[in-house]
């Protein structure tokens, strides 16, 4: 699994995020917030599972499962799709900085682009109310498309 550094902004303690959504604190959301604030790259359930199991953190995967969903509810983390019928999942900023994420069509994984801003570039017609904007671009990752990995 690959090495995660945690990002450039100081985390709330997990204990406080989850007080202060109403919600029950659990060993398993603070070990996954925890797992998420640390990770420099939207993880994948698989992903925070193997986190969560190299610290020692007893779980099965529909807690693991509940616990990522309500964090998504609760808008402390965001759910990236990344083309291969699995989410990805990333703690949310403070500030809420709205990134574009690149997914690897070869070896799966998916990487913040901090510098690109996923923002709707064109005004929505009359009446339209823009949510939220996901920007998720595909291709092959430095590594994949410099090893030639998968490459068809």
């Amino acid at each position: 699994m690959p090495q995660h550094t945690a990002h450039s902004h100081t985390p709330v303690p997990a204990r406080e995020l989850i007080a202060a959504h109403g919600g029950r604190v659990t060993r398993t959301r603070i070990a996954v917030i925890e797992v998420l604030q640390a990770a420099s790259h939207p993880l994948s359930h698989d992903e925070v599972a193997a986190a969560l199991d190299a610290g020692g953190i007893a779980h099965d995967r529909v807690t693991l499962y509940r616990a990522l969903e309500w964090l998504v509810e609760q808008g402390i983390a965001r759910r990236i799709a990344s083309g291969e019928r699995a989410w990805h999942f990333e703690i949310r900023r403070g500030d809420d900085h709205r990134h574009a994420h690149f997914h690897c069509d070869r070896c799966g994984q998916v990487l913040c682009l901090e510098d690109i801003p996923a923002t709707a570039s064109a005004a929505l017609p009359a009446g339209f109310e823009l949510d939220r904007a996901e920007l998720v671009l595909h291709g092959a990752c430095a590594d994949c498309g410099r090893n030639g990995v998968g490459a068809p």
